[in-house]
């Protein structure tokens, strides 16, 4: 064995206006959208150089943003989802890692009877696509599943995935599965991590900007625009750092008269 390198991207939602968005598809009509996809692709192609060629790629799943139903479909730039497909291809072929675990996300995003997730990870031949997986690099058993509960206070945000923790412990004295020693979930948007000298629990940033007409208009949480890291030594010693932005030209801006 040697030491590995996990790359964790998630929540790509591309095709929808501050989504993952690749240069080919990046509009060139509304100067503000423009500007915004052109530094979240930026920074994410700044993230896949740093890190290339990853031995491990887990794509933990809303690689599409969907048909956009509660907004009428107009915060997208594409609205064909097997074109929304072709945009999360190319972002996660970017890496050329040698190996490629994907979740499937949220039926809203990628499909309610259908699984869009399957056409991506086709395309990007995908070792293996699941709802909730299990992983072992160099002796650490990593659980991964796209969601988890949320919380809108900044103290409680260890909660849901300290219950994850709780549940898996339950479920491997059932010997049903394998008690593990880092779960990741994503789908909350944001970067966080609780644990025990055990175990280790997180939730990821996103690879979508702010500017969703929902976060914005009902929800007060930060957003995280990013990615995490892993890396585990041959002794199964592991270590984890996240890679998040603060995307300079989705700041507030102050009116002042």
């Amino acid at each position: 064995m040697t030491d590995k390198r996990i790359v964790v991207i998630s929540d790509l939602h591309c095709g929808h206006l501050v989504g993952l968005t690749p240069p080919p598809w990046q509009t060139t009509k509304r100067k503000k959208w423009a500007k915004i996809q052109e530094e979240l692709y930026g920074e994410y192609k700044r993230m896949v150089t740093e890190n290339y060629k990853p031995d491990v790629l887990i794509v933990n799943a809303d690689c599409i943003d969907g048909r956009g139903e509660k907004s009428g479909g107009t915060e997208l730039i594409v609205t064909d989802r097997l074109e929304q497909c072709e945009m999360a291809t190319y972002a996660i072929n970017e890496w050329a890692a040698e190996h490629i675990v994907m979740t499937y996300g949220t039926p809203y995003h990628t499909g309610t009877h259908e699984d869009f997730e399957r056409v991506i990870a086709d395309r990007v031949g995908a070792d293996k696509l699941g709802s909730h997986e299990w992983i072992e690099v160099n002796g650490v058993i990593f659980d991964i599943k796209h969601k988890t509960g949320s919380s809108t206070i900044p103290h409680g945000k260890g909660t849901p995935i300290s219950k994850e923790r709780l549940w898996n412990v339950i479920w491997a004295e059932h010997d049903e599965q394998p008690k593990s020693d880092v779960l990741i979930r994503s789908h909350v948007h944001y970067y966080y991590f609780t644990g025990e000298r055990h175990w280790l629990g997180l939730t990821t940033p996103a690879l979508q900007g702010q500017g969703s007409k929902f976060g914005a208009r009902q929800c007060v949480g930060h957003v995280d625009f990013g990615i995490v890291t892993f890396s585990v030594a041959e002794s199964g010693a592991y270590s984890w750092k996240p890679d998040i932005v603060v995307v300079n030209s989705q700041k507030a801006k102050i009116l002042r008269f």
